[in-house]
């Protein structure tokens, strides 16, 4: 069998299925539940497609040596961890590959991540950092990030153009990963050395100041190495915001030896920076309850100003980062389908910031028509050292097939954290805190009228940085395997265990305002998974698994929302199962790919206030859910992408309230029990969809739907619901020569996206455009 490709655009679908023997005929099934399954994808099994009219612009595989007829290959994961195809992995994992990205014309992890249902981003308040917040299924998914298999460590906000594609893990990933949440993981996969010369770039040019440039070189170096460089620079405002918006730069080298022999050695570096003025949001009305004002309550939505409505100081508020990546990967093939695979991963970001919030914590906004300037900064540097030693491979025990990864993994992490201090501060000088009966100069602009702020307002302060310098240091040591065991051609069964050490420590220096802080915390946890497959047929799967999640306390190394403290240190880690049916079909030819899933997640010891108020592992979380998805063709015209969520998620248990006071606490069991999860539409669904009208003409439209989504677990503050729509037009002049037309938010639609904080709400970006020259040479 023999196989060709475009060359000179990797393709996202690269993998075939080894599997070359037929698939006896299925018994009846016989559980209700895998029928229901079973037929939301059945109808379309032994479809056919009539229309051969081939698009440019998405790769193709094309199978000959065969007796089927326009055979394309399955998008696969490149994970070693997963020992079976995709089709054959008894978990949700949804790919956005390289096509769907282009197409799309997304620049950064959060635009990528839209076209994901289920997924939400959290702004950057409450221990938070600016930077990519994802929650996954409802649950903080902000330190599950991973580039090409290792934890990408450090709060961040990143980039695409070193991007092969991107895999979304759904449920828990703890066995995996190592600590994680119950929602899932990201793996950013990179784009290495091809034996092959190409040389691509685009030029972009767009509204709102938009301007990007990338490159992508690769050479060979002989008959088995080859050099891979891929470069960007990006400049734009954020449509619809007017002052937010900045520029960044990255440059990512690679170089590959031993491509031929059984010994291979990628070398790779990664950088990126960047420098904007971050966005401020929208402040929530803010609900009175009680007290004299409760006949001015607000309805908990955002304040409906203008959508440019700033509340940031240009000569107060920015954030720059540093990025940068050093990677040694080392395989080995020893025959017998034996891998001996060894990474080491140097890692150092920066992430400094002054970011005004728009404040509402007193109602300003509903009493007074005024916002606080509430400056949030951040000086933080993180490093990280990890190394992952694995083995993979095959083997046959009688008439049992075993495909199988076994490793070990070592890291230290250190994060450096401070914030900056204003001389004078940035309270109202006229009320000594943060309520603003009035705004303007007398307030020294800390307080801003809610309509009309002067972002140029002349704020002059001293900033330095504050000698309250915080150290964590965390170290990780893990032992895992794996192993996908094929009893016949009918049933697998797909097992995984791993065992973390998990030891870290924390240490915050003195301040005339602050003591030194001390918090320790020494764990050790193992975490399962286990899948049965059932295979109706050779192109589909039935299963049923179990799988586990821990985060211990101090999970993000210093640098987020689960940070270590004193009050914490002696918890154990946070567990959470995972109850998973799904189905999974590959059809048409092995076009398009189908997947559903019924799960449900428990999580029964959530740290919450225990009735003494001391800090317990005693609140419990429960999740229910229902996930579709597709991706491929129809046609070989008609490429389509995208998937629905359903999710209900509910806390059951909250803890207990303080309803007295901090000298006399008096505590209740918490009245937010049975509230729906932060940050967790119940409803969410995505469509990218193009077509290829002819060999140089093609179009897409894309949907995003997000069902309301409530900013924290009072239920009080939310954002409504919305649909968004965006647009693509590409026109392929010659082989060498294209262009492509974006316009993303077609209708302008004024929506909220960053919703984790109780007290503002990120603006989408509006309506814009932009136009892009994609060239090879």
């Amino acid at each position: 069998m023999t196989t060709t490709a475009s060359p000179a655009v990797p393709s996202a679908t690269s993998f075939i299925r080894s599997r070359k023997h037929a698939r006896a005929a299925a018994p009846c099934l016989t559980g209700s539940a895998f029928a229901v399954l079973a037929t939301l994808v059945s109808p379309m099994a032994h479809a056919d497609a009539a229309n051969k009219d081939i698009d440019p612009t998405i790769p193709t595989v094309e199978v000959t040596g065969t007796s089927r007829r326009d055979v394309q290959a399955p998008v696969a994961s490149s994970s070693d961890k997963f020992t079976a195809p995709l089709l054959d992995t008894p978990k949700a994992v949804t790919v956005i590959p390289q096509e769907v990205l282009s197409q799309t014309a997304a620049v950064s992890l959060s635009d990528a991540l839209r076209s994901v249902p289920g997924i939400t981003i959290g702004a950057g308040e409450g221990g938070n950092p600016v930077g990519d917040n994802v929650f996954i299924r409802g649950y903080n998914a902000q330190t599950d990030t991973y580039v090409d298999g290792i934890r990408d460590s450090g709060s961040q906000s990143r980039e695409i153009f070193n991007l092969e594609q991107i895999e979304v893990v759904k449920g828990p990933n703890s066995a995996y990963g190592g600590r994680s949440s119950a929602g899932g993981g990201i793996n950013l996969i990179s784009k290495s050395a091809q034996l092959e010369n190409f040389s691509n770039a685009s030029v972009g040019l767009g509204t709102d100041k938009y301007r990007r440039v990338t490159g992508d070189l690769n050479r060979t170096l002989g008959d088995s190495a080859a050099f891979r460089l891929n470069v960007m620079a990006h400049e734009a405002n954020t449509a619809g915001r007017d002052i937010v918006g900045g520029d960044r730069w990255g440059i990512a080298p690679t170089v590959t030896f031993g491509m031929s022999g059984p010994t291979k050695a990628i070398l790779s570096y990664y950088h990126m920076e960047s420098s904007e003025i971050p966005d401020t949001g929208i402040p929530f009305n803010n609900p009175f309850t009680t007290g004299p004002n409760v006949a001015r309550n607000g309805n908990g939505t955002p304040i409906k100003v203008d959508r440019e409505t700033f509340y940031g100081l240009v000569n107060r508020d920015f954030r720059d980062t540093d990025t940068d990546i050093g990677t040694i990967d080392l395989r080995h093939e020893f025959g017998n389908n034996l891998v001996l695979r060894n990474v080491t991963r140097y890692g150092k970001s920066k992430n400094d910031f002054v970011w005004t919030q728009p404040d509402d914590s007193k109602g300003n906004a509903v009493l007074y028509d005024t916002v606080w300037r509430r400056a949030n900064t951040r000086v933080t540097d993180t490093e990280t050292m990890a190394n992952a030693t694995s083995l993979s491979g095959k083997l046959t025990t009688g008439t049992i097939k075993h495909s199988y990864n076994v490793g070990v993994e070592i890291s230290r992490e250190s994060t450096e954290r401070s914030a900056y201090l204003f001389t004078p501060g940035t309270n109202n000088p006229l009320t000594g805190s943060f309520t603003c009966p009035t705004s303007g100069a007398a307030t020294l602009y800390n307080c801003a009228p809610l309509n009309n702020p002067n972002p140029y307002d002349p704020w002059v302060y001293t900033r330095s940085v504050s000698p309250a310098l915080t150290n964590v240091k965390t170290n990780t040591r893990a032992v895992y395997g794996f192993d996908t065991i094929e009893f016949n051609p009918q049933w697998m069964l797909n097992l995984g265990v791993r065992w973390d050490e998990f030891k870290t420590a924390l240490d915050t220096m003195a301040s005339s305002t602050t003591a030194a802080t001390r918090a320790r915390v020494d764990s050790s946890f193992s975490t399962y998974q286990a899948g049965l497959v059932y295979k109706p047929s050779a192109n589909g799967s039935i299963y049923v698994s179990y799988a586990t999640s821990a985060t211990p306390p101090g999970n993000d190394g210093g640098d987020g929302f689960d940070a270590l403290t004193v009050a914490v240190q002696n918890l154990q880690p946070q567990e959470s199962r995972n109850f998973e049916l799904g189905t999974k079909w590959e059809v048409l030819n092995s076009r398009l790919s189908l997947n559903a899933a019924l799960f449900q997640s428990e999580m029964k010891n959530a740290r919450v206030t225990a009735p003494d108020g001391t800090t317990q592992n005693v609140g419990r979380k429960e999740l229910k859910g229902l996930e579709l998805g597709f991706s491929g063709k129809l046609t070989n015209a008609w490429q389509v992408f995208g998937g629905y969520t359903f999710l209900d998620a509910i806390v059951e248990d909250n803890g207990f309230l303080n309803v007295g006071t901090a000298t006399a606490p008096r505590y209740t069991p918490s009245p937010f029990n049975g509230n729906v999860f932060p940050t967790t539409p119940k409803h969410s669904a995505s469509l990218w969809t193009s077509y290829a009208f002819n060999k140089a003409f093609s179009a897409g439209l894309g949907m995003n739907y997000v069902d309301q989504v409530y900013a924290n677990v009072n239920n009080n503050k939310y954002a409504p619901s919305y649909t968004r729509f965006d647009a693509m037009a590409s026109y392929t002049l010659n082989k060498n020569v294209s262009f492509q037309l974006n316009i993303q938010n077609l209708g302008d639609k004024l929506y909220f996206d960053r919703v984790s904080s109780p007290h503002y709400a990120g603006v989408g970006p509006g309506r814009s455009a932009s136009l892009t020259a994609n060239l090879k040479f």
